[in-house]
């Protein structure tokens, strides 16, 4: 027989499970963008941080100077990781009890 506070933690890990569950789905749904150079390199990642797409305007590309375009495609996609983590962690504060009792999570995570 399960005592009260037991019910009721099972009952709250339950909720934040689903929670978690409904978050994570979200973010894979959900697509972040950066830009680098003025717009010339785009990239484009889930909020999960899987890499979808690079896209880069033609006018950049100088195979005399191949250095600036892989900065640029560089610069981007650190971009739109950040942003994917930065928008990750913050789903994932919503969705747990560490958002409300002001706990913030790793940086790692």
């Amino acid at each position: 027989m399960l005592n009260p506070f037991q019910k009721l933690i099972e009952a709250q890990l339950g909720g934040m499970r689903e929670k978690m569950q409904q978050a994570l789905a979200e973010l894979a749904a959900t697509t972040v963008e950066a830009t680098a150079g003025g717009g010339v390199v785009t990239a484009r990642a889930t909020g999960n941080g899987e890499l979808i797409e690079v896209v880069i305007d033609p006018a950049v590309v100088d195979p005399e100077d191949i250095e600036l375009l892989q900065d640029l495609v560089t610069a981007a996609v650190r971009e739109v990781m950040s942003k994917a983590m930065a928008l990750k962690k913050e789903r994932i504060i919503q969705a747990t009890p560490l958002g409300q009792m002001g706990i913030g999570i790793p940086d790692w995570f």
